[in-house]
């Protein structure tokens, strides 16, 4: 028998090629880290103001740019799959069930991350897209 689940076998030495759960994993750590980046980033450039205001809007006036745009767009992505799969952590770890039902959580937190990144996709990336198309 195999000592590992469904039959399959890992060969010595290699990296776990773990299902969804190990993904989730990972994305939950890297979306971590980008928000944390994000909110060095944004309280650096808020002290700004204090030392420089000239400096300040000219920083803040790059934001406005389409490049920007799509990289708030990664935010909004980013925050929204960790506050969605964090929920999903918390039933896995409080929920007597939540370990059986974890997959189809997973599947159900992409489903409703996929239909709130489609929302959020005029509110957030509507200006770039009339700077580069016009109105």
């Amino acid at each position: 028998m195999s000592p590992h689940p469904e039959g399959s076998s890992v060969p010595a030495g290699t990296l776990y090629r773990g299902r969804e759960g190990m993904w989730s994993w990972v994305a939950h750590r890297v979306t971590g880290v980008l928000i944390f980046f994000f909110l060095f980033v944004h309280v650096l450039d808020t002290a700004l103001v204090r030392v420089s205001p000239e400096d300040y809007d000219k920083v803040v006036a790059t934001y406005k740019t389409p490049i920007v745009a799509l990289l708030e767009y990664g935010l909004v992505a980013a925050i929204l799959f960790h506050a969605l799969n964090g929920l999903r952590v918390i039933a896995v770890d409080f929920w007597s069930k939540g370990p059986r039902y974890q997959k189809q959580m997973l599947w159900s937190v992409l489903g409703v991350w996929i239909i709130l990144m489609a929302g959020a996709l005029y509110p957030v990336l509507g200006h770039a897209a009339r700077v580069l198309f016009g109105s």
